[in-house]
This record gives C-alpha cells, structure tokens and sequence, in this order.
C-alpha cells in the first residue's frame, strides 16, 4: 500500500491526513505538540461550517457569537447583528477534534518530531528520533515556521505578520474588533469557551510594540492581563508577487495551510484556508499517487481557481484597507459610519462576515452601489432616523 507522511498536525495536516486515509492509502501524520494553543480568535465563519457540517455539528465545546462590535479611533463603534453566526473555539480544542477525525479515519497519530527529511528515487525517507520510514509522498503542514528544505512558501520579511495575545480567564457575549489609525492591523476580543483571546496582528511593526499597544487596550477596557497566558506567532500575509510565485507543490510533496501562505492577507484568517487546502491536496493525492509528476500543476491550478487568485487580490488592497482613506476620513472609520446607516453596504458586509464573497465581488457591489448607500445615509441623517446601535466606545 501507497504510505503518504502528512508533517504537522493543525487543521491544514488534519483534514490532509483525514481525506487521504479515506482514500484507501496508509497515512502518517507527525506532530511534536498535537492539539496545542495559539494566538488567534479561533473563529469559524459559515462558509467553513456550510460547507463542512462537522465544525458545527459536534460535542466539542464552542461559543456561537452573533454580535460583533468594530471601533475606530475617531468615530467610536457599531454592533453589527450577524445574519450568519460565527463559531469560536479554543485552538487546542478545535485542533483536537480535527486530529480526532483523521484518526478515526484511519490515519495513524505519531506525536513525535520530524529530525530529517531526504528525497529518494521513489520517495522520501522521514527520520525520527525513534528511526526511519519510507514514504511515497510527503504533506507539509508545518505552519509558518516550516523548516522543511524546499517545501512551501519560502517567506521574506513582507510575507509576513505578527500576532500575539493573552487567554484572559473572563467571560463575554460579543466579538470586539478594534482599528487605529495609521496602523495596518487591528486587536480582536474573541469569547471562547471559558476564556477571551485578547489579541494583536499588525504588519510592519515589532512585537514590543504591538505588545504595548495591545496592553494599553487591555488597561483601557479593563481587559486584566494578570494571571492571564501570553503567546505569539508568525502569521503569512504574502505580498501580491509572492502570490504569484508562491511554492505550493514539487515533486512528491505539497503544502497547505500556513506553511503554504494560505491567509487571508486583510483579515489574518486562516483556518479555512488551512482546512480547504488540506482537503483538496488530500483528493489529488488520493485520487492518482500513480502520477505524481501532474500533481503539483494540478494543485496549483485547483488553489488558483479555489481561493488562491482572490488572495492575491486581497494583498493588492490590503494596506489601502488599514492605511486609506474615503471622503476625508479613514476607511475604517467610513466602514463604521456606513454600517450605522446604510441598509445597503451593512448587507454586502454582511456576506463579509460570512465569508460567502469574494473580494473581487465585494470590490464590485461597493462601486456598484456607493451613490446608494450615500443617498441612505443622507436621508436617514436628514430625517433623524435611529442608527444601529454605536454606545460601546
């Protein structure tokens, strides 16, 4: 039987490892930590829970949020009643039960380290502390700090983000997203179960300072940071060239989730990502391991046509997203303002929120329908209509 060694066991090396061994072929996963904590809110939007039921439909413990509140510094906030809930989880939990089904799917689960990697003729030999196994085909998931040689993004400094937070023992309804001026980035406030993910991701800025701006937040909003559990980690964020140049598969191996650059370069999401890649690499490689030599053309192609291409456009207008401005005001101040009164743009927002458009989609309904939603939000402020709702500051 064909023997495929997925390295890494997140959601991206999960859902590779969980397709391949209903494939029919003898899978491997390795992984030093397993299920494990990391900096990020651990949202699931509908469009990943829509199209797999299994990250809705489960006894794993998760907060389903249906309000989220956005800041910006000069105009204060807006609540924004999601028509489509998002599902939060604690990453170790989430990463549990990914690794839960490929077991169950016959996948073996090694929780060990992966100490050397050597192309063969016919294959790969893994070396391990326990010794060496033969693999015909190799799936590198090993996040953004892949050190496999060869394999996956090969990052620069301007493929990259930081993110960092603290788990908060506390307790909240809403989802917080707060912005700034001049900074691409924002800091989140995530509910999870029995705990906030209180974070940072910004682009172009040290850790230290990302770290004090996020503990002032916190002091602000009386967020304690005492007792609390600090993490950070790299997160992708591919330049548009990268995109285009991106390394995703050679021969006999491909890459998903972060180790491949697959984030959102706007928002940072990326867990969606990671599982849809690790799906379609797992159908490819199922579907023929006879004729690995098409492979990595192939996927290239699937990815482009999946979300690859949409990706790219995101990285051309990210930084015009956190650093530009509309009418005299900046973007994310204009985006408050609009929610509150312009039924129009809060329904393309909503698809945002769910993750069901495309960013070359929503580029187009926004020039579309911008003489609309300024005419909503002249009459609406004209004849004194309530806004949604904007207290929280």
């Amino acid at each position: 039987m064909k023997r495929v060694v997925v390295i890494g066991g997140g959601p991206a090396g999960s859902m590779a490892a969980a397709r391949l061994a209903e494939s029919g072929l003898s899978v491997s996963l390795f992984d030093e930590k397993l299920a494990w904590e990391k900096p990020c809110g651990g949202g699931i939007t509908y469009k990943a829970y829509s199209q797999y039921p299994f990250l809705r439909d489960n006894a794993v413990p998760k907060q389903e949020v249906s309000n989220t509140w956005l800041h910006s510094p000069k105009v204060g906030g807006v609540r924004v009643n999601l028509n489509q809930p998002i599902l939060i989880y604690s990453r170790k939990a989430l990463n549990g039960l990914m690794l839960e089904r490929a077991e169950k799917a016959g996948a073996q689960i090694e929780q060990e380290r992966i100490t050397g990697i050597e192309r063969q003729e016919a294959g790969w030999t893994i070396r391990t502390k326990r010794g060496l196994l033969a693999a015909d085909y190799v799936v590198a998931a090993t996040g953004a700090r892949n050190n496999l040689p060869g394999m996956g993004t090969a990052f620069k400094p301007m493929d990259t983000m930081t993110a960092l937070g603290y788990y908060v023992p506390s307790e909240r309804r809403d989802i917080d997203i707060q912005f700034f001026e001049s900074f691409e980035g924002y800091i989140w406030v995530f509910p999870r179960p029995g705990h906030l993910s209180v974070g940072i991701c910004g682009k172009g800025v040290s850790a230290q300072a990302l770290r004090t701006r996020l503990e002032e937040y916190m002091r602000l909003h009386d967020i304690p940071s005492k007792d609390a559990t600090f993490y950070g980690h790299m997160l992708p964020s591919l330049d548009h060239d990268s995109w285009r140049n991106n390394r995703v598969a050679g021969d006999r191996w491909m890459a998903v989730g972060d180790a491949a650059g697959f984030v959102d370069p706007i928002t940072g999401e990326g867990i969606y990502y990671a599982i849809r890649s690790g799906d379609l690499a797992g159908q490819l490689i199922g579907s023929d391991l006879n004729a690995p030599d098409k492979h990595p053309q192939l996927y290239a192609e699937t990815l482009r046509v999946d979300f690859t291409d949409d990706l790219a456009f995101a990285a051309t207008i990210a930084k015009r997203v956190y650093l530009g401005s509309f009418l005299f005001g900046a973007n994310h101040a204009r985006m408050v303002q609009f929610l509150r009164r312009s039924p129009t743009f809060s329904a393309t927002m909503q698809e945002v929120f769910a993750g069901t458009i495309t960013y070359f989609d929503f580029r187009r309904k926004l020039l579309a329908n911008i003489n609309s939603s300024l005419g909503e939000i002249a009459t609406n402020y004209l004849l004194g209509r309530p806004s949604a709702e904007s207290v929280r500051t």
